[in-house]
């Protein structure tokens, strides 16, 4: 049975800088990712964590790779099931006025719970990320 790979991709009105820091930097991504926050210092080795309003972490892993503002690579976990491992990887593509941002995520193991958790996820949130970047202001992510 061939593992799930979920790949995104969005054109936004922005820079690769600007797209590189609204996914890495807590103060941007609280405005398109319903009020969590990416947490670390992206370096390749390094711990990142996503947390939620009140600070509890939900996501938690390493940074694989980092080549700012271009590609970041992130293992990516449930603080609850460590075991439940799987991949992030985020490629950063200048294209003359906008920029391009292809989200994968893979590498789920075998009986993954996480990809019924970030398949509807990520839609929203990228949608989000375009929005606040070209707007000012995200959308709604927990809406149904």
């Amino acid at each position: 049975m061939q593992k799930p790979k979920l790949v995104y991709t969005t054109y936004i009105r922005s820079t690769p800088k600007e797209v590189w820091a609204a996914i890495t930097k807590p103060e941007f991504t609280r405005h398109y990712w319903g009020d969590m926050t990416n947490v670390g210092v992206w370096k390749k080795g390094s711990k990142w964590e996503h947390h939620n309003p009140e600070g509890e972490v939900w996501i938690t892993g390493k940074v694989l790779e980092s080549t700012p503002p271009k590609r970041l690579v992130l293992s990516w976990a449930d603080p609850d099931d460590l075991a439940d491992k799987s991949r992030v990887t985020f490629e950063i593509e200048a294209m003359e006025d906008m920029t391009c941002l292809t989200v994968t995520h893979d590498s789920f193991k075998a009986g993954s719970t996480m990809v019924k958790k970030v398949s509807g996820g990520w839609p929203k949130v990228l949608s989000s990320l375009k929005t606040y970047l070209e707007t000012g202001k995200g959308l709604n992510i927990f809406c149904k």
